[in-house]
């Protein structure tokens, strides 16, 4: 199922929204400019959200507070992390659920409010991850958790509102209409398919480790929860 667009109506325009995802699609393209030249796996692996990195300098800075300037520089790979993708249906997956369902969430919040809802969910989500998986090696990409709280507040505010969505049937695309909270479940789905058309991006099993998708479901649960006492 491919989400199109809803049927809500708003005079303020969701610029916040569309700079998030040009700058989403700047950076990916960046990235392919990397790939071909090489230079991506390590850019990935420096700038990715790389726990078992951070965890140690944590651990040094415990010992030696003036290891504390490279806890500080590791962590800017939580923020950073959020703009980076590592496949094209990734980046594709989440533009257009962003576009779908950010328009509304920034309509209810304003744009400066949506754009800190946006990049903290995505930073909490990564420092759970760290929580979770502090020796993990794997460097985690993507804007994931931040869509996942965007979907969670829009769920929570529009629960009933129709979906205009393509059913793809091999060659045939059939238009439907599904319930918003549908997508709740098909978002995760989704995530199944993010390895199709992914940049190389050593080592293997980048954005694939255990956890990572189950903490898209805190994020989720902090945009329902947050937008639910907020609104």
């Amino acid at each position: 199922m491919i989400p199109i667009s809803d049927n809500l109506h708003f005079r303020e325009r969701p610029i916040i929204n569309y700079w998030l995802i040009g700058i989403n699609i700047v950076i990916f393209l960046w990235e392919i400019k990397l790939e071909l030249s090489g230079e991506l796996g390590a850019f990935i692996n420096t700038w990715g959200l790389v726990p078992s990195q951070i965890s140690t300098a944590v651990n040094h800075a415990l010992i030696n507070p003036a290891a504390l300037v490279v806890v500080f520089g590791r962590l800017f790979s939580l923020l950073f992390a959020i703009f980076l993708h590592g496949s094209f249906s990734q980046i594709l997956g989440n533009i257009l659920f962003l576009w779908v369902f950010g328009k509304a969430v920034e309509n209810i919040l304003g744009h400066q409010r949506y754009l800190g809802f946006y990049l903290v969910a995505g930073v909490v989500t990564g420092l759970a991850q760290i929580i979770i998986e502090p020796n993990l090696t794997v460097p985690l990409i993507g804007a994931n958790g931040a869509i996942a709280a965007v979907l969670g507040a829009y769920i929570i505010k529009f629960p009933q509102v129709k979906i205009d969505t393509v059913l793809p049937l091999i060659i045939i695309y059939i238009p439907i209409e599904l319930p918003a909270s549908f997508y709740s479940l098909w978002w995760y789905i989704q995530q199944l398919f993010y390895g199709i058309g992914s940049l190389n991006i050593p080592p293997t099993g980048v954005n694939q480790p255990s956890l990572a998708y189950w903490m898209q479901l805190v994020a989720m649960t902090i945009g329902a929860v947050y937008v639910r006492k907020k609104f």
